[in-house]
């Protein structure tokens, strides 16, 4: 069988970048986003704003990604990121 199978009914993956080495992560998340089928997201947690990243995200996706902020406190970040 080809077909992708996906285990969360509400089409929410959640990514918690706090657990995984910073030398790693921007692959990580790339590779995540890209395994992601339209109107799927990502809810991404980090301990502080991606704004390199996101500039990178928008580069390489342009509007393929939606970026929706959840929650913006400091050490405490909640994005959505949504494939179109």
């Amino acid at each position: 069988m080809s077909a992708h199978l996906h285990l969360r009914q509400d089409n929410v993956y959640p990514f918690d970048a706090r657990g995984i080495a910073k030398r790693f992560r921007h692959a990580a998340i790339f590779g995540a986003l890209d395994a992601l089928n339209s109107g799927e997201r990502m809810r991404f947690v980090n301990d502080h704003d991606p704004l390199p990243l996101l500039d990178q995200l928008r580069a390489r996706y342009g509007d393929a990604v939606e970026i929706q902020y959840l929650l913006r406190n400091p050490g405490e970040i909640v994005i959505d990121f949504i494939r179109s």
